[in-house]
C-alpha cells in the first residue's frame, strides 16, 4: 500500500470532517492500493500541535464543499491504531486497520449520503502553505482594590487664651473730691470689704464635620508586550537535472 498518485494531491491541506460534519483535522496524505491503484486510506493530522497522523478509510467518503467528509465518527477516527505514516502501509498494518474499522480486504466502508469523493484534478501546480500567527487579548482578573474606613485617634494641641481676675491694692490720697466718702462712718472702727474674683475656664466640645468624599476610579493603561511564537511554513524547491528559470 503506497501513497496515491499526484492527481489526488489536491486533497492535501484540506479539512477532514466526520459523518456528522465535525472537524477531525487536516488531510496530510492519501494511500492507494498496490494492486488496484485506487485511493483507500487517508491520513489526518490531529492532536494539539497537529503532529500526530491517523489513518481512516477513504471509501464511503464524500465531498463536502472543500472538505472531505468521512463515513465514521470523529472519536472512531481519533481512536484508530497508531501506525507510522511513513509513505507505505505494510500488510500487517493494513490488516490491523481493517480489523479496527470492521472491514474486510476489498469491502467498502459504509456509504455516506451525497456525492462520493473523487480525486481532485491535477493542474501541474503545487500549493505552498504556511501558518499565520493570530494574536488576540482576553481579560482576566489580576487583583482587587477596596475602600476601608477605620476610626483612628490623634492628639490635637490648641492654645486658648483665658482670663481671670486678680486682686491689686490701690491707695488714694485724701482729696477734696473723695473727702466726703472717706469721712463717712465712725472715726475709729473695724470692718471688712469683700470683692468677688472671676476667671474663665476652658470648655471643650466636639462635633462631626464632613471633610471630603473618597471613591475608587479605574484607569486603563496600554502597554506593549512582546509575543514570540514559532510558525511553520512550506518551502518548495526544484529538483531537476537542468537549471530552471524563474
Amino acid at each position: 500500500m503506497t501513497n496515491t498518485p499526484l492527481d489526488y494531491d489536491a486533497w492535501i491541506g484540506h479539512q477532514a470532517v466526520d459523518k456528522d460534519g465535525q472537524k477531525i483535522g487536516t488531510i496530510a496524505a492519501l494511500y492507494n492500493d498496490d494492486e488496484t491503484g485506487e485511493p483507500e486510506w487517508v491520513t489526518i493530522t490531529t492532536g494539539l500541535f497537529g503532529t500526530k497522523q491517523t489513518f481512516a478509510p477513504i471509501a464511503g467518503a464524500r465531498n463536502a464543499d472543500d472538505d472531505l467528509q468521512l463515513a465514521y465518527s470523529k472519536d472512531t477516527v481519533k481512536g484508530a491504531p497508531k501506525i507510522e505514516a511513513d509513505g507505505h502501509l505494510e500488510a500487517s498494518e493494513e490488516a490491523e486497520l481493517y480489523r479496527y474499522y470492521d472491514l474486510d480486504a476489498g469491502k467498502r466502508a459504509p456509504a455516506a449520503k451525497g456525492n462520493l469523493a473523487q480525486g481532485k484534478a491535477h493542474d501541474d501546480a503545487m500549493t505552498r502553505s504556511e501558518e499565520e500567527l493570530s494574536v488576540s487579548t482576553q481579560g482576566k482578573e489580576v487583583g482587587r482594590a477596596r475602600l476601608v474606613k477605620r476610626v483612628v485617634t490623634e492628639d490635637v494641641n490648641v492654645t486658648v487664651p483665658v482670663q481671670h481676675e486678680e486682686v491689686r491694692l490701690e491707695r488714694e490720697a485724701i482729696t477734696d473730691a473723695n473727702r466726703a466718702q472717706a469721712m463717712d462712718g465712725p472715726e475709729i472702727s473695724e470692718g471688712e470689704h469683700e470683692t468677688v474674683l472671676n476667671a474663665e475656664e476652658v470648655v471643650v466640645s466636639k462635633r462631626v464635620v464632613p471633610q471630603e468624599r473618597v471613591k475608587l476610579a479605574k484607569d486603563t493603561v496600554t502597554e506593549d508586550q512582546k509575543v514570540s511564537e514559532t510558525v511553520r511554513k512550506e518551502q518548495i524547491d526544484v529538483d531537476a537535472d537542468r537549471p530552471v528559470k524563474e
